[in-house]
């Protein structure tokens, strides 16, 4: 799976978004500029991801002197997946399309179930990662087990 640099960076500033009201616990909203800065995100980028977290009902923005953006609801209720695809579309896709669209032929017919597999791989574990997680710094049990798998980290 690659990561692309938009959903990154959509991830990041969701992740900010939920540390700020935790850290305030109270749902004030944080300035674009302020979340750019934090994140180190260009602000022209970040504005363009913030419009699709929040037409996907990922994020509400507020406007006027006080106005900023927040979270739409609590940041345990959002996953790391409900933002990827609000930004990218399906978790696993393979040429454009949902794995179980796919269609093959001849001695490739299996890579249907391998396609399959791998998707729900993903959901199985960003479906599992909220975005109050993340800011906690308390991620999953299945996390810290596959990260302590001395392979997890192999460059290869």
């Amino acid at each position: 799976m690659r990561v692309s640099a938009k959903v990154d960076y959509a991830v990041r500033a969701s992740v900010e978004l939920a540390a700020a009201q935790e850290r305030d616990g109270a749902l004030q909203p944080v300035k674009a500029e302020a979340l750019a800065r934090a994140q180190d995100i260009p602000l022209k980028f970040l504005e363009n991801i913030l419009q699709g977290l929040r037409q996907a009902g990922i994020i509400e923005s507020r406007r006027g002197p006080d106005g900023g953006h927040l979270l739409a609801r609590p940041a345990a209720e959002i996953s790391i997946a409900d933002v990827i695809r609000a930004i990218d579309g399906p978790l696993a896709g393979v040429g454009g399309r949902r794995p179980d669209q796919l269609e093959y032929a001849g001695s490739a017919v299996p890579m249907k179930e391998v396609w399959i597999a791998v998707r729900s791989t993903l959901r199985g574990l960003l479906e599992q990662v909220s975005l109050a997680d993340v800011a906690a710094g308390d991620l999953p049990d299945r996390v810290s087990q596959l990260t302590a798998d001395p392979r997890a980290w192999a460059k290869r």
